[in-house]
């Protein structure tokens, strides 16, 4: 299959909806960075993120990357964050930790944790902005695409596990009924998570549909058209 284009308010989404029309996982896709996202001012000079995504060709479904490709990506968002803390006064360190094949750099507040708070804000919403500033500052350092995934007090991996075990319960109940089910609203990297898990249940797909914030991801038998009319993402 020939390479496409999509774009989308992050590279995030961008990267999601390539991955869903291609019907491929992000370890199986060649993924390039056409333009990063933009926010210019009062709307001026704005832009979306693009992203050139296709197939791998000869690569194994979930063939991990290099470690020592996540090990650099790791000490460089490392590095910034501390950069970054030390400039805003705050009380806090940063470690690269693998845990189940995904690269964190865990945020850890050096005498009062209470205070992090600040950088997880409103249902993450705080903490999903820093992760795109890191990304960037990643991909400027290595030139290839950011792997790592920000971590503050261990948030993202207690919401982790809960969109993962809410994501089976649903998954095993559309395997008993054979009925699509729509999750929750999720932020780019809870879907992830969900589409990751759903993959090891057999029988089953996902795809995402609507608009951000509003964005799900669908759970539904493999081969079946859920009621509702799903939308692949266009550019």
């Amino acid at each position: 299959m020939a390479e496409i284009e999509k774009s989308a308010a992050s590279v995030e989404e961008a990267l999601e909806a390539a991955l869903d029309e291609l019907g491929i996982s992000e370890q199986e896709a060649v993924v390039q960075i056409v333009q990063e996202p933009r926010g210019g001012f009062l709307g001026v000079g704005a832009h979306e993120a693009v992203v050139r995504v296709r197939p791998r060709a000869g690569a194994p479904v979930g063939a991990p990357e290099p470690d020592e490709d996540l090990e650099q990506q790791g000490e460089v968002a490392a590095q910034f964050l501390e950069g970054l803390f030390d400039l805003l006064g705050l009380e806090a360190e940063a470690e690269p930790a693998m845990v189940e094949g995904l690269m964190y750099v865990d945020v850890w507040g050096r005498e009062a944790p209470d205070d992090m708070g600040i950088l997880i804000g409103r249902h993450g919403a705080t903490l999903d902005a820093l992760q795109e500033v890191v990304r960037s500052a990643v991909q400027r350092v290595v030139q290839e695409r950011c792997r790592v995934t920000v971590d503050v007090e261990d948030y993202r991996k207690r919401r982790r596990s809960q969109v993962v075990s809410r994501a089976q319960t649903v998954a095993r109940r559309v395997q008993r009924s054979g009925k699509p089910e729509a999750l929750e609203p999720m932020n780019a990297f809870e879907r992830k998570a969900v589409h990751d898990a759903v993959t090891g249940i057999g029988g089953l797909e996902t795809a995402s549909e609507g608009e951000e914030p509003d964005r799900r991801v669908v759970i539904k038998r493999a081969g079946r058209v859920p009621r509702e009319t799903a939308r692949p993402d266009r550019v």
